[in-house]
């Protein structure tokens, strides 16, 4: 996602997330207002209203037309469409997930590691879910990724990072972190799963 797109959505949300702002983008869906009009009707100061105009205005969402000394502002729907349009495509194709490119994911899994993991041993296993995959995970990435183990070595190569190589081993394959196959057993490709909040 581009800066201009980023700024865009975030000028977006901003704008909307405020519910004066919203209950002014409501009047104006119905009647065209002036400064005057609208801060009679949500009650707030003229100065606050021309600031949320001019918010409102900055997204393209806002007709304004002269009358004498009077401003008298409307909805522009075509404008309103237009962005939210452009908004939610962004969602569709998987772009705001670029907004989060630059968080270092890495920093939270190193923080589990060091809480659960001293040196080259595993001091407890995580009860929480995500956690636990974490710990896996680093212990799985201790396997060459194309090569084949018999559950001696892979029983072996967790023994050096914790007692239950039991355990552990399942945990790995039910995981699938690992596969195994007539007691041969292999590193599998894998990443991280997406969590919903």
């Amino acid at each position: 996602m581009g800066n201009q797109d980023f700024d865009t959505l975030l000028r977006f949300f901003k704008a909307l997330a405020n519910e004066n702002r919203l209950r002014m983008v409501g009047i104006l869906a119905e009647r065209e207002c002036g400064v005057g009009e609208l801060a009679t009707l949500l009650d707030l100061r003229a100065p606050t209203v021309s600031h949320h105009l001019s918010k409102l205005k900055e997204l393209g969402v806002l007709k304004m037309r002269r009358e004498k000394n009077d401003h008298l502002f409307r909805l522009d729907l075509e404008g309103l469409h237009q962005l939210s349009k452009q908004t939610f495509t962004s969602f569709e194709s998987g772009q705001v997930a670029a907004l989060v490119d630059d968080v270092a994911y890495e920093a939270w899994e190193k923080k589990v590691l060091d809480v659960f993991v001293e040196g080259e041993a595993i001091q407890a296993m995580p009860t929480g879910y995500k956690k636990r995959l974490v710990v896996l995970k680093w212990l799985a990435d201790h396997f060459e990724q194309d090569r084949r183990y018999t559950e001696r070595e892979v029983n072996e190569i967790i023994e050096r990072y914790h007692w239950d190589y039991c355990m552990l081993r399942r945990e790995m394959v039910d995981g699938g972190l690992m596969d195994r196959e007539n007691g041969v057993y292999w590193r599998l490709a894998w990443e991280m799963p997406a969590f919903e909040s």
